[in-house]
């Protein structure tokens, strides 16, 4: 096996969220301003009070202000709309993001709809999905964001590549189809339904998996020499660490996959950690389109 066949995410994100980092030094030195992320955590799921913090430290770390708003999980819908619509108004807070899910009590598309489409960080705002699929600039959803810029950067030119996404979710699946037909790529959207989906993953030049189910594709599903984006996140058991451990894989095989693909995420270490660089971008691009101030390109 090839050491350069594994796409080292960690590093990527790295290298982005310091030029991120660099563009916030210049806005601060320049025009004296410094972008704000507000963070809204409902509840107290632990997995989602992890992200947050972590959320927290890198947009610190990045020379951001980091805005964190803990909230019971009896909060009612008006009050939480409230203070978005008040987050809406605050010019120093140039980023929201509301942590998914929220209690059942609470309408989610309501949430998102409310959340200034300028400020939408996540890019789930109807109004910014609507751009990215007119090709109108947007803020784009981090995760499938990330998985892009891996691909540009392990590929280059995209254009006439046969893409296969597995999932069909506004969260990745739907706005990586729009980002990869932006680069005139060949897309095709496979989900739970799709009929004879091993033959439709055989023809990919780019593989994308994002179903939520582990290690369901197999090496016999990958095309050879074809790039693999594993955007599952998944814990099952590993009684061989011991009784009650659990260990981390994607939705492909990775330990067989990649010795087929010409490039392949792990998990972790693939997409994860460009999630919360992409979203530091997004609220730097975010702070500039504000400010009406050319944003880079990052």
């Amino acid at each position: 096996m090839i050491e350069n066949k594994i796409i080292d995410g960690r590093a990527f994100a790295l290298q982005l969220r310091e030029r991120v980092a660099n563009q916030v030094s210049r806005l601060r030195l320049e025009k004296n301003i410094i972008p704000g992320l507000a963070v809204i955590l409902v509840g107290e799921d632990p997995a989602s009070e992890v992200y947050v913090r972590s959320k927290g430290k890198q947009t610190t770390e990045a020379g951001m202000k980091s805005l964190e708003h803990k909230l019971s999980d009896t909060i009612s819908e008006k009050d939480l709309l409230s203070l978005i619509i008040k987050l809406n108004k605050d010019t120093e807070v140039n980023g929201i993001l509301v942590q998914l899910p929220l209690p059942k009590h609470i309408n989610e598309e309501k949430v998102l709809a409310t959340i200034s489409p300028e400020k939408d960080v996540d890019g789930f705002h109807i109004l910014n999905v609507g751009r990215l699929w007119t090709g109108s600039n947007s803020l784009v959803p981090c995760t499938p964001f990330g998985c892009f810029l891996l691909l540009k950067d392990q590929l280059g030119d995209l254009s006439g590549k046969r893409a296969v996404i597995i999932g069909r979710s506004n969260i990745v699946g739907k706005p990586m189809a729009a980002l990869l037909l932006s680069e005139s790529c060949t897309v095709t959207i496979a989900h739970s339904k799709t009929i004879d989906l091993e033959n439709r993953c055989k023809e990919a030049d780019i593989l994308i998996a994002a179903v939520g189910k582990p290690l369901m594709v197999k090496a016999s599903w990958i095309k050879p020499g074809a790039t693999v984006i594993d955007v599952g996140i998944n814990r099952i058991p590993a009684p061989e660490r011991g009784i009650g451990k659990t260990r981390l894989v994607g939705d492909v095989d990775f330990e067989n996959g990649q010795n087929i693909a010409g490039a392949i995420t792990p998990v972790p270490g693939g997409v994860g950690p460009m999630t919360i660089a992409c979203l530091l971008r997004n609220t730097l691009i975010a702070t500039f389109r504000q400010f009406r101030l050319d944003a880079p390109d990052i």
